[in-house]
This record gives structure tokens, sequence and C-alpha cells, in this order.
């Protein structure tokens, strides 16, 4: 079957956070779920034209096996979208009619989360909640805030998310009878962070995770939409008991292209004694190597006696202290566009960030005393190679007693103040090598490095870091040098 052609409009698209599935990816989906009763009731919230139910009918006419029936429930809310929608059902009639198999369809126009939020907080006024044997879904995204509509209707329900795709997960497991399918593609992003946590509680603790699928290029998944976060693919069943193993695979995210799978036991997907419950994906080679040699670590930021916290310049609130350049009674401000392979280069005149903060009695509960800083990146770019990013801040090479860390950027610190020179070297080399970078694509789908995920790695200890940031004569080193440096020091420590 083809997929009827859409005229919703792509900005309208991008207002929903609705990004269409294309077909070889809901074939994939529809391949993964396990055996299904003789009648089953189907749920695909956020249909769109009707992709991924056209895939799992198609599915199952393919496999004839014990289905007789299939009832399916579809909400999509984009009027432009309603007519494709309706003739995509019909044309899955007519191909489970040619099957053998009765297949019916409800299209509901209405809010998914809206609906389904009041319904299973028992509301005195409305119908209780529907139960479905399989969900498919590829739900829209886009950040909700904490006083929109979305966010108190999910909040009724039990449900604190701050992402749509979220939200839409959260309300489709609560809708599964026990042994109920989810197969679902959705960014990888839930995976680790702070604003995911309670997502990441709720999944795990009513859904068992079966299949976790990733893609081997950012865009592969949405290539024709320009989507450049990273997806993952999830086959869970409502349940409460995790399995021993997950079947890990990834793939080009190209028609027809292998599937790479293995298995993987779940205590090295959550690991049992984390109270983040990040979800590790240990798709490439590199991985299960880095964790092995992350595995002998066993130094935390706090028992190195540093912490690590986010830039505390928000410049749109201390917009009226900004200056382009430096003068009298200003500060350095650092932004990411300061980063100059290691280390700041500052100020840059002809960038478009502003160079320098007033230190005033306004601003100075935002600035830090001068000193060694190591620095990283908050968000990266696609074309970087490295998702944690590191230079390092020299006051020698920057005078002022006072400084501005822009909220774009992580800083490493001892209490407050700078850091030893040759230990804030030591974990230049570190962070900035590619076990560490392994490591952290893992449980990391997308360009955002939290202050949380850098406190939860394991780090050498401190005699380790101060030795290999003394080794080192100079920051300007190749990639293959640095790994050389840190192979060094963490196998002469094993």
């Amino acid at each position: 079957m083809s997929i009827v052609a859409i005229s919703a409009p792509r900005q309208r698209q991008g207002e929903l956070g609705q990004f269409l599935t294309p077909a070889p990816v809901a074939a994939f989906m529809a391949s993964l779920f396990g055996p299904l009763p003789d009648l089953v009731r189907l749920l695909d919230a956020g249909a769109g034209a009707g992709a991924l139910t056209e895939a799992f009918v198609s599915r199952l006419c393919e496999k004839k096996d014990a289905v007789h029936a299939i009832e399916a429930t579809l909400f999509e809310l984009d009027p432009f979208i309603q007519d494709a929608l309706s003739e995509t059902m019909r044309n899955c009639q007519r191909v489970c009619a040619q099957a053998g198999i009765r297949f019916t369809f409800a299209i509901h126009s209405t809010d998914f989360i809206r609906e389904m939020s009041a319904r299973l907080a028992h509301d005195l006024f409305v119908t209780p909640p529907p139960t479905f044997d399989a969900a498919i879904a590829n739900p829209p995204y886009r950040k909700i805030n904490v006083d929109s509509t979305e966010r108190c209707n999910l909040r009724y329900a039990g449900i604190e998310t701050s992402n749509l795709y979220t939200g839409f997960i959260s309300l489709i497991q609560r809708l599964l009878e026990p042994g109920g399918q989810l197969v679902g593609i959705t960014p990888r992003s839930f995976c680790n962070g702070p604003y995911f946590r309670n997502f990441r509680e709720d999944f795990l603790d009513n859904l068992e995770v079966h299949r976790l699928h990733v893609f081997e290029s950012r865009d592969a998944a949405f290539r024709d939409d320009s989507v450049l976060q990273e997806n993952v693919i999830f086959h869970a069943v409502r349940g409460r008991k995790q399995p021993g193993a997950v079947v890990i695979s990834s793939s080009s995210g190209e028609n027809g292209d292998v599937v790479a799978e293995k298995l993987i036991p779940f205590t090295e997907i959550v690991h049992p004694h984390d109270p983040e419950k990040f979800i590790h994906i240990p798709s490439a080679s590199g991985h299960a190597a880095a964790k092995k040699t992350m595995d002998a670590l066993h130094s935390s930021l706090g028992s190195l006696g540093l912490s690590v916290s986010t830039g505390r310049v928000v410049d749109f609130r201390l917009k009226s202290a900004l200056r382009r350049e430096p003068e009298k009674d200003t500060v350095p401000l650092v932004y990411p566009c300061h980063f100059n392979g290691g280390t700041v280069q500052w100020p840059k005149p002809e960038g478009r960030k502003p160079n320098a903060i007033l230190n005033n009695a306004e601003t100075r509960p935002w600035l830090v005393r001068s000193g060694v800083y190591l620095l990283t990146k908050r968000f990266t770019s696609k074309e970087e190679r490295r998702r944690l990013v590191a230079c390092i801040f020299d006051p020698a090479a920057v005078q002022a007693e006072w400084l501005g860390f822009e909220n774009h950027l992580n800083y490493f610190h001892s209490n407050g103040h700078g850091l030893d020179r040759s230990l804030a070297a030591g974990l230049f080399a570190f962070l900035n090598s590619t076990v560490v970078d392994q490591y952290f694509r893992r449980f990391s789908g997308h360009t955002q490095v939290n202050a949380t995920d850098l406190r939860k790695l394991a780090y050498p200890d401190r005699e380790t870091l101060q030795a290999m940031g003394a080794e080192m004569r100079t920051l300007d080193l190749s990639q293959d040098e640095l790994d050389e440096l840190v192979e060094k020091f963490l196998h002469a420590r094993r």
C-alpha cells in the first residue's frame, strides 16, 4: 500500500510538533510486535495520515496469523490531514477484507491529551477510558510550558512532564491492557537529563522494555522534514517486571538496510543503583569498551572536591548590563563562541555575542571570582565530532578579578573558586577523550550536555588527573594524541 499524499503545510506540522512517519520506518515498527489476540484493539494517537496503522495492518495481513479482527482508534487534531487519514483507513479496510480480517476504525478529531487526561482522572462527568491491546505511536514533540493547557491537562491525570511526546507516551501506556504492546518512535532525549526523570521512572515502572533501536545518522528517520533530533524506536509491554535482557539494534535508516542486533542485560541498560534511571543504549562497537573503561573508575566529582554548575548569566535577563566591547566597570563575559580549541579567545570583537557585562550590585550574584576553570559547552552542533567539548579558561590570558559565564556553558569549580592548573588540564584531557564521548553516547541521544550528566560520570582519581595534566605541554593536541595520553594513565592505574 502507498501512503496517501499529504497536503498539510510544513509550517503547520512544525507548529503542532508533527513529523510524519516515512514508510520504511513505519514498516519496521510494525514488524516489532509480538503475538497478538484474535481481536486487536489498536490505538494510534497523533495518527497523521495513518502511515503507522497502515503498516500495522499490512504486516498482519502478510503474516496471516490468528488475528481475525482489528478495531483501530485514531486521534488526529489537524484538519488539513483528516481526508488523507480517512482515505488511508478505507484502504486498510479493503486490504483486510482480502485477507479475511475484519477492520473497523474510528477517527477522533479531538485533543488526545485533553480527552484522555480527563477520562483517566476518573472525572464524574466523562466516560471511563478505553483500553487497548496494541498501540503504535509517533507522537508530536515540542516543549510544553509549566502553565500551558497541555501541562495542566496532564497534571490532572497525575502526569508531570515537559514535552508533548512524553505526555502522549505516558497516557498511551495507561490505556494498555496488562500485556498490551506499545511500539513507538520518539526523540531519544528522555533517556537522560533531569527534565525527564519523572517520565523515565513512570515508563520503567509500568512498561517492560523488550527492544531499543537507534539510527546511525541523526537525521535518518525524518530526513524529509530536516529533523536533526536523534530518535529511538522502542517495543515495550505493559507490565512491572523488566526482562533479563533487551534487544539493542541499529540501522542507517535507509530502506532495506541491514539491522544489527545484540542482546544486552537489562542491568547494563538501566544501572540498578542509578537514582536518575538513565537509559543506556550501547549500539556502537566502541560503547562496550568505553563502559568497561569507565566502570574501572571510582571517583566522583564530590570525592575530588569539585563541583560542576551551569553558567549563571542568563543574558536576556541581564540585557541592560551587557556590553559588546569591554569598557570601564565591566568584566569578561564568556560564551561558547569564545571557545578556540582548548582555550578561551576573549574578547571576540567580530562575534555576534557581547563580550562584557557590568560589574555592579545587580550583576555581582551572577559572577564568579577569576581563576582557572574547566568549561564545557551545554549544546554542541551537528558538525562537532564530540558530544563533550571542553576548554580551559586561563586567567593569565584574560586578566580580570571577576568573570561571567553565560548560561550555555557548564563550569567545573572548587567550592565556587578556580581549579589547580594541572587538575584542570587533566580534566580537559579526560572529558575531551574518545572513551568519554563513546560512554556519553550510550545514554545521551541529543546535543545537550547537562550539569547532571557531568555529575554522574565516574572520574579518574585526583592524583591521576593531576599527573595527566602535568604531562600536557600544550592543549593543542590531536584527538589521537589526547586519546593516547588518557589511555596511558588510565591503563597505568588499573
